[in-house]
């Protein structure tokens, strides 16, 4: 180990799903048939109508830097976005494009953690939003989740665990792994407690649009004093054109404009002009259509998975995830999935990528490919569980 390493790099965790998505590809090398549900990305193309935008584009030859905050065509298309589907009102300035959701957590835990500061989070989470306080030298404090709280923070929970030292709490919703929602009350009531204890409150709301029984709020409709995260990856099947968006508080964005400048320079020009397609009726229309695809894959899944005898205590209610326990079946669902991989060529990801707490016995199985795919990698793993 090069002793000129920074010390935060040893204390940024990696994904153990990549072992088993390195294997995976090494066995499809070999000529076996791997099914993915390990990896968060849908199996659908951005739409036509996206690709389209940004080939248009291209063709003109005029790439170049936009400025930092993202193009201002793109800006107020996401703010009436706002005011269409949540009744929001967003000033353009608080709006800022970034590269992905990734580039949208940077600035805003750039411009408002010190070094030692706490992030309250829950367990299970997205690890890579822990590991983004980390680089800023922060601290995160996560909170063991269960089904009675719908796996999300409450307001008892920011209020029990706040100290001297914590500057804000991050809330995903719907969330990754586990798929679910807080609810708008909630959500309301975690703000104001958050606010109320002066610290800031960020939304990871990258889901959006992908939700299948009920709306999910956003923390806009709450409050201005929030950051929000979202991205054109998830809903908008736009993963590798690398592009998302942050909302600021007012007083934050001066301060968000010049660590964007610095930072990234601009987010992709063409990866822009192809989202200002995003919001046309086409591809909404589009995206529409496949959400329903969705919820059908989510049903599917979830009902074989407990027909099969894994306990799923909340029905996923957003995003492509289910987070099955598989206590049933072992007591380590690291060895569990990469068993499966090699045995079956089923891939998903062991909870161990998600927290501590139960991970043993936790398993993200995503429904981002066809009921088609996922009914012969259910046939597998009946076949695997039933050895």
């Amino acid at each position: 180990m090069d002793k000129r390493l920074a010390k935060r790099t040893f204390d940024i965790s990696s994904f153990h799903v990549m072992d088993l998505l390195r294997r995976a590809k090494q066995l499809e090398a070999q000529g076996r048939d791997v099914i993915h549900m390990e990896i968060g990305e849908s199996d659908f193309a951005a739409p036509q109508t996206i690709v389209d935008a940004g080939v248009k584009q291209l063709l003109t030859g005029e790439i170049k830097y936009t400025a930092a905050a993202g193009l201002p065509a793109l800006r107020e298309k996401i703010a009436h976005y706002y005011q269409q589907r949540y009744g929001v009102t967003v000033d353009t300035p608080r709006i800022f494009v970034t590269p992905g959701a990734s580039g949208a957590f940077l600035l805003a835990f750039g411009t408002s953690l010190n070094p030692q500061d706490e992030l309250l989070m829950t367990d299970p989470c997205y690890p890579c939003n822990s590991n983004f306080a980390t680089l800023f030298d922060a601290n995160t404090k996560t909170i063991p989740v269960n089904a009675d709280s719908n796996y999300q923070l409450t307001a008892e929970d920011i209020q029990q665990h706040w100290t001297a030292a914590t500057k804000g709490v991050l809330i995903a919703s719907p969330s990754n792994p586990t798929g679910t929602l807080i609810a708008a009350d909630d959500l309301q009531r975690a703000i104001e407690t958050t606010n109320k204890l002066g610290g800031c409150f960020y939304s990871d709301e990258i889901y959006h649009g992908l939700i299948y029984d009920q709306r999910a709020a956003s923390a806009l409709e709450f409050s201005d004093d929030v950051f929000v995260i979202n991205s054109f990856s998830k809903y908008f099947a736009m993963t590798g054109w690398r592009i998302g968006w942050l909302i600021v508080p007012e007083g934050f964005i001066e301060a968000t404009e010049k660590l964007a400048q610095n930072i990234f320079i601009a987010t992709s020009t063409d990866a822009q002009y192809a989202a200002l397609a995003a919001f046309d009726a086409d591809t909404l229309t589009e995206l529409e259509r496949r959400r329903v695809e969705f919820a059908l894959r989510r049903d599917f899944l979830y009902e074989n998975l407990l027909r099969l005898g894994f306990e799923i205590p909340v029905k996923p209610e957003g995003a492509f995830y289910i987070y099955a326990n598989c206590r049933k079946f072992t007591d380590d669902s690291y060895q569990f999935a990469l068993d499966l991989l090699e045995a079956e060529a089923v891939a998903i990801t062991p909870g161990k990528d998600f927290g501590t707490h139960d991970a043993h016995h936790a398993l993200r199985f995503a429904y981002t490919t066809s009921i088609d795919r996922m009914a012969i990698a259910i046939e597998r793993l009946e076949r695997f569980i039933n050895i």
